[in-house]
C-alpha cells in the first residue's frame, strides 16, 4: 500500500468534504470524569470538521490525574420550588433534578420539561 504525502491526505480529505486544521495556542487539556480529571500539558489539538460535526484529536504526553471527591450538592428550597414550578412537576422530582444538574436551574428545568 502505498503511503500518501500530507499533502495528498489533504486533497483527499477536502475531497470528502472535511476540512483539517491545528489550534494553535492550547497550553492544556482537562478531561473531566466521573472519579478524575486527565490534564494534558501542551497538546498539538486538531479540528475535524464536516458539515454536520466537528471532532478533535488530542497529541500530547498525559499528566498525572488528580481525584476528585464528588461535593454532595443539596438545593435549596427556594430553587426546588422555582424548579418545580416552572415545569409543574413535584418537589421531589425537581430537587432530583437538581442534584442530577449540579445546581444548575435552567438545565433541571429542561430535563424536566423533556421528559
Amino acid at each position: 500500500m502505498k503511503k500518501l504525502s500530507r499533502r495528498d491526505q489533504e486533497r483527499l480529505l477536502k475531497r470528502l468534504g472535511i476540512n483539517l486544521e491545528e489550534v494553535e495556542g492550547i497550553k492544556e487539556v482537562r478531561l473531566v470524569m466521573e472519579s478524575k480529571t486527565i490534564i494534558i500539558k501542551n497538546p498539538t489539538v486538531f479540528r475535524i470538521r464536516n458539515s454536520e460535526q466537528s471532532m478533535y484529536q488530542i497529541v500530547g504526553e498525559e499528566v498525572e490525574g488528580e481525584i476528585e471527591e464528588k461535593k454532595s450538592y443539596e438545593p435549596s428550597e427556594e430553587d426546588i420550588l422555582l424548579v418545580a414550578q416552572q415545569t409543574g412537576k413535584s418537589v421531589e422530582e425537581a430537587k432530583s433534578a437538581l442534584k442530577m444538574t449540579g445546581g444548575d436551574l435552567a438545565q433541571a428545568i429542561m430535563l424536566l420539561k423533556n421528559k
